[in-house]
This record gives C-alpha cells, structure tokens and sequence, in this order.
C-alpha cells in the first residue's frame, strides 16, 4: 500500500509539472481503481490528458471507476468512436450507465457504432429505471438447463467467455423461468457427472424482480449475506443478476443521499463549484427553518408582551427549543435508519411510537428537573417572579417539550413512509422547524396557563 501511495504521490507531483511522459510510465503500474482516483482528484483540464495516457486495455475499467463528473469531463474530450471502443469493452451494466448519462442523440449514435450483439445488451438494461433493479443489474450470468447433467454443465460453462467472477449457475427451464441455483463446486464433484441438474438444485432462491426498488435489493442482499442476487422479469424469466460490487454501490450511494437529506441538501452540489448551484441546492430546505423562524417570532413577540414584566422567562427560550429539536432529531434519525434496514414493520409502530413517548419522558423529566433547579438560582430573590414560578415552568415546559418532539420525531419519517414519500426528508430541517414552533407553543402555554394557577 506505501508503494502505491508513493506512486500516487509522484505522479501528482508530475502533474504539477506537467511531465506527461514520466506519468505515463508510472500510471499504468496502478489497479484501475488507483489511476480513477488520481484523475478524479485531478483539475478538470488536466483529466482527460490523464485518461489519454491510460492503456487502451485498461481504459473501460477506468471508465467504469470514474465519478460523475469527472466521467462527463472525460467523455466530453473523446470521439464517439473513441466512446463505443471502450463501451464495448465494459460489462453491460457499467456500459448503460454511462451511456444512460449521455443526450439521446449521441446515445444512439454510439449504440450504432458497436457490434449488435453489445448493444442490445446495453439497450435492454437502458429501457429499465435506473434506481430499480433492473437498471442495476447485469445482462452477464450463467444459466444452463435443468436437463442437463453436471458433466454437460461444465462442458457447456467452459465454452463461455466469462469476464466476472462466477461461483454458481442458475437453473432454468427450457422457457428460461428460474427454478434455483447450484453452487459451481457441486458441479466438480466426480459424484455428480452424470446427476441432472433438476436433482442438484437448491430451488430455495433470493431473488428480485426488474421493478425491485436498489435500496430493497442491498437490503435483501445484507439480509441474506448474498454475493449475487438473481433478477427476474414479470414472467420469472431469468434476465439478469446483480453482483456484490453493484449492491455496495448503491448502499453507498443511499446512505450519502440519507446524509445530504439530512442538511437539506443533494449530492449533485459536489458536482459543480457554482456558488449559485449550491444556494438552489440548499435554498428550498433552508426556507422550510426561515417560515418557521418567522412564525416563532409571532409566537415569541406574543409571549414577550404577554410577559413583558417577567424578562427571567424569555431567558429559558433558546434551552427549550434546542433541546426539543435535539430530541427530535434524534428520533427521527432512529428511524430512518430502521426503515432502512427494514426493521420495522406495521405491527411494530405503535409499539415504537409508545417506546419514543416513554424514551421522551424520560430524557424530559431529567432535563426538565436540572432546568427547573438551575432556573431557580437564576431567578433570584430580585426576579418579578417568585422563583418557584419559574422553575415550575421551565421544568414542566421542557419535559412537554422533548416528550412530544421524541414522538413526533418517530412519527414524522413513519408516517411519509407510509404515503411512499422518502423519509429522509422527515430529518433536518422539516423535524427541527416543527419543534421549535411547537415547543414554543408549549412554553408559552404552560406559563399562561400557571400565571391562572398562581393567580386564583
């Protein structure tokens, strides 16, 4: 690994330099993976100079490696002949993705220039939708029938031209509806040469249909600790496989989404340097706290009035709406994460809801009593309120506070679930914003109403 930092290391210093001949012979030492880095981190007019030094072998695994933009960047340099060299070379479902982020016309362009065989591969993954199951998964995988014995298989297997991994083969019927799988190494068994493959196959099979959202497709794999997961059509017809490489993928890429929809953002803003493009990018959420803050400061120009001779309870403002969007949050996050991983099912919610209730207060009753005691210091004997009052308030107002934004925190993403909206967006902004109204709300009732209690 220091060898190949040290590469790394070298090569960005020739690049500072410009030293193109000396980068070459230094590049093509690296993993594909190694030398898509390098030209990811690289400036924009210095990435394509990079790719033109890679050798032509390597070039569709590069390629495949590449970030978005950097992958734009790179394809924007190059010929479509250039393009449909290196799509060829690519498995079909890295070939439909980057095709599938070309215009159409020079899509279909590059689609004519490769042989027929490729390109109806990559024509087939392109017509399904690209967060689906069928728009990640490959067209390359083994299927032999289940008439043939394990000696045929094998004879069968080794007339292919195989260029990932396999370590099982998919059984199907002679209308190519999936029956089950076998393992590769039962097929070597001397023992088994002459058993049909119908006798061998493990009929109990994962798999996920071309419609199958990608965030169930990683669930289900992780579930299953599967390697590979078979893809079937609407018939249960055999039409691809998606591979551990493309189920790491997309946990990644739903995980990163989860984070940026968390701050009320996207990914596309690491795409672009605009100052603008990230003010679009952050704006819309940003306005969703702006309303709110403005509809708090109602609430709170109110209360001040309401309260003008009692400054002590305007102190305690910040703790109460900190601490219910904190709490809310936090909830929020939980089942996020659940929904997720799928651990949560409809039986479980009110179950859920009523541990978040209890779990709120809880934290609130602690909160509220530390609070309530620290207020009564802070009040004084100097204070217009006798400092009991206030203590009362802020405990009580802070227990109500982070027990309803403890279930409100759980129910807001459960209840976009349910109405097949992302539950990601419950988080952040949305959550923090409904907290601070309400736990304001809860503030200022709670002091109205003891000001009656005191009073009468």
């Amino acid at each position: 690994m220091s060898d190949i930092n040290h590469k790394k290391e070298r090569i960005q210093l020739y690049i500072e330099n410009e030293s193109w001949d000396e980068i070459a012979s230094f590049l093509n030492d690296l993993h594909p993976a190694d030398i898509a880095e390098i030209i990811n981190q690289s400036p924009e007019g210095v990435q394509n100079n990079l790719f033109e030094l890679v050798d032509k072998e390597v070039k569709p695994d590069v390629m495949a490696a590449l970030d978005h933009q950097a992958e734009l960047d790179v394809l924007e340099e190059l010929t479509d002949e250039e393009i449909s060299d290196i799509v060829e070379e690519m498995a079909p479902d890295d070939a439909a993705d980057l095709l599938g982020d070309l215009e159409d016309e020079q899509r279909e362009d590059i689609l004519e220039l490769m042989e027929q065989e490729d390109s109806e591969e990559v024509r087939e993954l392109l017509q399904y939708d690209e967060d689906t199951a069928g728009g990640i998964m490959t067209t390359d995988f083994i299927a032999v029938n289940a008439e043939m014995t394990a000696e045929q298989a094998l004879a069968y297997i080794g007339s292919l031209e195989i260029d990932e991994a396999v370590y099982f083969v998919y059984v199907v019927t002679s209308e190519g509806k999936m029956e089950g799988y076998i393992q590769l190494w039962e097929l070597l068994k001397k023992n088994n040469y002459h058993k049909t493959l119908s006798e061998l196959v493990v009929k109990d099979t994962i798999s996920v249909n071309t419609d199958t959202d990608q965030e169930d497709v990683a669930r289900i794999a992780s579930k299953y600790d599967l390697s590979s997961l078979p893809v079937l059509n609407s018939d249960n017809i055999l039409v691809g496989r998606i591979t551990v490489d493309d189920i790491l993928d997309v946990i990644e890429e739903e995980a990163s989404e989860d984070i940026f929809k968390f701050a009320g953002s996207n990914e596309s803003e690491l795409e672009y340097d605009s100052p603008i493009y990230a003010c679009k990018a952050r704006l819309p959420w940003l306005m969703i706290t702006l309303i709110a803050g403005l509809i708090s400061t109602i609430i709170l120009k109110e209360f001040m009035i309401k309260f003008e001779n009692i400054i002590m309870l305007s102190f305690f403002v910040p703790v109460i709406m900190a601490m219910a969007g904190n709490t809310g949050i936090q909830s929020s996050t939980l089942i996020v994460r659940s929904l997720a991983l799928g651990t949560i099912n409809e039986k479980g919610v009110s179950k859920l809801l009523c541990r978040e209730l209890a779990a709120g207060a809880l934290m609130g009753l602690i909160s509220g009593i530390l609070a309530g005691i620290w207020s009564s210091f802070i009040g004084g004997n100097d204070s217009m309120i006798p400092s009991s009052y206030l203590a009362v308030t802020v405990g009580i107002s802070l227990f109500s506070a982070m027990m309803f934004a403890a279930v409100f925190g759980a129910f807001a993403p459960l209840f976009l679930n349910k109405i097949k909206a992302d539950p990601a967006v419950a988080s952040g902004p949305f959550v923090t914003a409904s907290n601070d109204i309400l736990a304001l709300l809860i503030y200022y009732g709670v002091a109205i109403g003891l000001i009656f209690f005191y009073a009468y």
